[in-house]
């Protein structure tokens, strides 16, 4: 052990450029997969300072998760909504030893109004009762508390911006036209989000929602810790949600309780993919170099090395290597953990106060990961050179080894048609199903191919060969004959380059087809000619009154939420969220077209529920059923259901009569309402009578700009997809370039050769050029080819047109960018090559 210890130390020392690929590899990947480590433990723990709830010890909130009855402690779903508490719990939290008091605070929107009528803008702004005040604590800088209805206590930041002191007069808006307060106070602090304080009976009537709280403050008694506070309010909860710390703003700010969904989900998600690439390009870079030594492994054998000494030496190498890269890498990650973090705020999908949770778990996870990677890719690539005969072992390494082996061939072709069968899923299946089944389609393909590439690059070669030596007599004819002889080299140079180019097609326009498809639905199914929309949401009574004014022939509000369902599949219970509407059944009808198939929308009313037909087809429903499943704020339903439809994209699963689903969502707010004109009507007087409305922040606009129901969290989800794609794309670019240089370092002797028997610097330029250009090719044609099947089977399947949606300009700079890398990155390596005398370059040691 000890001998082949320091033979493998001795190897590292001498061959420091050899491994420097693998190097690379491991350090890149392990940082990347210590980043995804990083998020997901954020989106498990992170947060941002909590400013209303400073003072509270504990804080008590509705219950953020949906965990059915049968499931096992994996199987939940965090709700889309705010969740509430019942007002009475905090009588019953007073009583419990080490509370000094516990206080209900009502949360709901309340925005000032301007002197000429718009809706005053900077943070979110929200109403609140005074008494909960003292849970930040908010401190007045001047005056009294609200002690009548019509009184209003302003935080200094939103005072100072609405230019009125105490004593004044202010117009503000909740969930009705706008209602004049008197100034009574100023408090001090400045939060994420401006306060407004009224009184406790006043905020409760304003937050439209009888007995229930957002949340439950709890003062804790001199001498009481957080911890054991919160174990003793647990104890008398009911189910409700118990946080210290920065968890509590989870529940202060709705926004961080869906970032830390969100980032659990795409670390999750992007993770995997990280994950798998890793794995691939160690594996495919530590079989480059090992392959690079088949001389020394082949002299080891004829001096008597035996099969478990060669497989000793090349496991000891390699997890030295991967160690010192796993912990540089995973050093690394953290950088790249703080750019993606950053990168996330600016796109908008993150807070630009959410900070990052730094634990050592990802970190060692991370280096165990890249070491388990490493040492497995060592495995299978050590099986050749240390099971062959010793007199074979000798013949391979002069010649390649053009054959593969009958379990990798059977392998890669395997996995390439299993990849062509997932493509066909979105024929049959639609939504984000079918466009994550045609991503990892794509990856299958390339990794099928990856396995095969030899075999498949030898194909392509064969016929290629031919014309190069046409093309370019002595240059062409070198660069075919080598890339022929060699399809081995030139296939670990295809591979990774074909890999980027497929997964950064895969990834854009795979979610573009969903979006496009989506929006297509949408436009097709809006009959209405305006949308009404207002920064934040609209007001209840807006559909009423739209519907009063003249020309208008029908008005209908829109809601957009999300429920959960509980699905049985075999011991197990799934849970999942499903995009949803509320909508006007009297009324929907006139402004908009759903595709319904069985039933009547006009009966969306009351304890009813519209279902799509493949949803309905899944639950086993039809009309008449009774159907079970979550609000979004975690409430279980249990609703006859009265129709089904088949817009399900411009929809969603479940329609909701409005009624009920305003009262399962946080701000008690409309998004849109829809308004169809009468026949005749004069357009820009319905528009200037739908402007007149005396609701401050109403926006008029034509239908055809409708969103789709979840086009906001569709376009985060693609931002989000897109930066995480780019981190992969770009660990992808470095292992192509790594690769390159790899196989092309590696021929300086054979360059040498060549200009000593008369090719001259020039013609050996020209064909490293000829070689990279037909490596390049190879590349991006597979790599298009590969991704372009499912793609164009997603479109069929949600468009009806094979043609893949989105620019294609990003398809010509990603097929640019290709190019250059390849080309730049063998015509640096050659020319490096090159810089050796031959004389000097033939007798330097392999």
């Amino acid at each position: 052990m000890v001998n082949v210890l320091a033979l493998a130390w001795q190897t590292i020392r001498s061959r420091l450029g050899g491994f420097a690929g693998a190097f690379i590899a491991i350090l890149c990947g392990t940082a990347i997969v210590a980043a995804c480590g990083i998020l997901m433990e954020s989106g498990l723990r992170a947060g941002v300072p909590t400013q209303r709830y400073a003072a509270a010890a504990v804080v008590v909130g509705g219950d953020r998760t949906v965990r059915p009855p049968g499931a096992d402690a994996l199987s939940f779903e965090q709700v889309g909504e705010e969740p509430t508490v019942p007002v009475a719990l905090a009588g019953r939290i007073a009583t419990v030893p080490g509370v000094r008091s516990a206080v209900a605070e009502q949360s709901f929107p309340a925005q000032v109004v301007t002197r000429d009528g718009q809706v005053l803008g900077g943070p979110e702004s929200l109403g609140h009762n005074w008494d909960a005040a003292v849970l930040a604590p908010f401190t007045l800088r001047g005056g009294d508390a609200p002690a009548a209805p019509d009184e209003v206590v302003l935080d200094a930041d939103l005072a100072r911006r609405a230019d009125v002191g105490i004593g004044g007069r202010v117009r503000i808006t909740t969930r009705s036209v706008p209602a004049t307060f008197k100034v009574r106070g100023i408090v001090d602090g400045r939060s994420r989000q401006s306060a407004l304080f009224f009184t406790p009976e006043r905020a409760a009537e304003l937050a439209g929602r009888p007995g229930q709280a957002h949340a439950i403050g709890v003062l804790a008694d001199t001498g009481v810790t957080p911890e054991t506070l919160a174990d003793r309010v647990l104890a008398v909860v009911d189910g409700a949600e118990v946080v210290t710390g920065v968890e509590r703003s989870s529940i202060e700010f709705p926004d961080v309780g869906r970032t830390r969904t969100m980032l659990l989900a795409i670390a999750g998600s992007f993770g995997g993919f990280a994950l798998l690439v890793a794995v691939f390009v160690v594996a495919s870079t530590l079989a480059l170099t090992i392959n690079q030594r088949r001389r020394e492994f082949a002299l080891l054998r004829a001096v008597a090395a035996t099969p478990r000494q060669i497989r000793k030496l090349i496991g000891l190498e390699t997890t030295v290597i991967a160690l010192v890269a796993g912990v540089l890498g995973s050093v690394l990650g953290l950088a790249v953990a703080g750019g993606l973090r950053d990168a996330f705020a600016a796109i908008g999908v993150l807070p630009a106060d959410f900070g990052l949770a730094i634990g050592p778990l990802p970190l060692l996870a991370a280096v165990l990961l890249g070491l388990g990677a490493a040492r497995l890719a060592a495995w299978a690539a050590a099986r050749r050179p240390s099971s062959i005969r010793p007199v074979e072992a000798l013949g391979e390494a002069a010649v390649e080894r053009r054959e593969l082996g009958r379990g990798r061939v059977l392998t890669g072709w395997g996995l390439v048609l299993a990849g062509f069968g997932g493509a066909l899923v979105p024929l049959f299946l639609r939504g984000d199903v079918a466009a994550a089944t045609s991503s990892m389609a794509t990856l299958v393909i390339v990794i099928g191919l990856a396995v095969v590439g030899p075999q498949v690059t030898g194909l392509v070669l064969r016929f290629l060969a031919p014309v190069l030596a046409r093309l370019w007599r002595i240059s062409g004819y070198l660069a075919g004959a080598n890339t022929h002889a060699n399809a081995r080299r030139v296939a670990a140079a295809v591979t990774p380059l074909m890999l980027s180019v497929a997964f950064a097609l895969a990834m854009f326009y795979g979610p573009t087809a969903t979006t496009a498809a989506t929006q297509q639905e949408t436009a097709r199914s809006t009959t209405a000619d305006y949308v009404l929309t207002g920064a934040g949401g609209v007001s209840p009574e807006v559909a009423s009154a739209a519907a009063r004014a003249p020309g208008v022939a029908a008005a209908t509000p829109v809601i957009r939420t999300s429920v959960l369902t509980a699905t049985t599949v075999g011991d197990s219970v799934e849970v999942q969220g499903s995009p949803a509407q509320g909508l006007a059944g009297d009324q929907a009808g006139a402004a908009l077209e759903l595709g319904v198939d069985a039933g009547r929308i006009t009966d969306l009313t009351g304890a009813t529920v519209a279902l799509s037909r493949s949803e309905a087809d899944w639950l086993d429903k039809k009309v008449g059923d009774e159907v079970s499943f979550y609000f979004g704020d975690g409430v279980p339903a249990q609703l006859r259901l009265v129709a089904t439809y088949t817009h399900d994209l411009a929809f969603g699963d479940f329609v909701l009569p409005v009624a009920l689903a305003r009262e399962h969502i946080g701000g008690r707010l409309d998004d849109s309402v829809l308004v169809r004109r009468q026949p005749g009507a004069d357009a820009d007087a319905v528009a200037s009578a739908l402007r007149a409305l005396p609701y401050p922040g109403l926006v008029v606009a034509p239908a055809s700009v409708i969103a789709a129901p979840d086009g906001g969290e569709r376009q985060a989800q693609f931002y989000l997809n897109l930066v995480a794609a780019g981190v992969i794309v770009g660990y992808l670019a470095i292992s192509v370039a790594n690769t390159l240089v790899l196989t092309t370092a590696q021929r300086s002797r054979e360059f040498a050769l060549l200009r000593l028997v008369g090719t001259t610097r020039r013609q050996v330029t020209r064909m490293m050029r000829l070689e990279a250009l037909a490596t390049v090719g190879i590349a991006v044609v597979a790599g298009t080819l590969v991704a372009l099947v499912p793609l164009g089977l997603l479109n069929i399947g949600l468009r009806g047109n094979p043609v893949p949606a989105g620019s294609p300009s990003v398809y010509f700079g990603v097929i640019a960018g290709a190019v250059v890398l390849g080309m730049v990155a063998i015509g640096v390596a050659t020319s490096v090559a090159l810089r050796a005398r031959p004389i000097d370059a033939i007798g330097v040691r392999e």
